[in-house]
């Protein structure tokens, strides 16, 4: 295995990466779920809509779908799903009558939280040792490494 980073060449960094990915996705799976969680069925997808909310607070069904790439339709389904499960809510916008406010429910929001710490807490182990760029750089690289295999995926 190589360890030096600066000296790797592009075939040695594609088969780190090839070998350290799947332990990874491993790894992040086996972090225990908890309890209040478990019985839910809640998938990956329920994962990255469930952080925006949990990070940035309540949010309309059209900013999940812009924070998520995702049609604002396949987001309605889903937060219909999870709100039908009292996962989530959904009020009005005090702003705007006509939208409505998605927000995790209160019962769920310590679970939810302590599920996503996991992963949370070993980002920013790894990330706050860095510098801005650095992390800015890793951040754009899983971006296009998720757009590269999307790109596989549909021809």
């Amino acid at each position: 295995m190589v360890n030096d980073a600066d000296g790797m060449t592009t075939g040695q960094a594609v088969r780190s990466m090839l070998l350290l990915m799947p332990r990874i996705v491993g790894r992040a799976k086996r972090l225990p779920m908890p309890e209040a969680l478990r019985t839910l069925d809640l998938a990956p997808r329920h994962l990255s809509l469930l952080a925006y909310l949990q990070y940035d607070g309540p949010l309309t069904v059209s900013l999940l779908a812009e924070r998520l790439e995702i049609a604002p339709t396949t987001v309605s389904l889903m937060v219909g799903d999870l709100s039908r499960r009292g996962v989530l809510t959904r009020k009005e916008d005090d702003a705007d009558r006509r939208r409505r406010v998605v927000a995790i429910a209160p019962q769920y929001a310590e679970p939810i939280r302590e599920w996503m710490a996991g992963t949370a807490v070993a980002w920013d182990e790894v990330l706050s040792g860095l510098t801005p760029a650095e992390r800015a750089t890793i951040v754009r690289t899983m971006r296009a490494f998720e757009a590269a295999l999307g790109k596989r995926m549909h021809g």
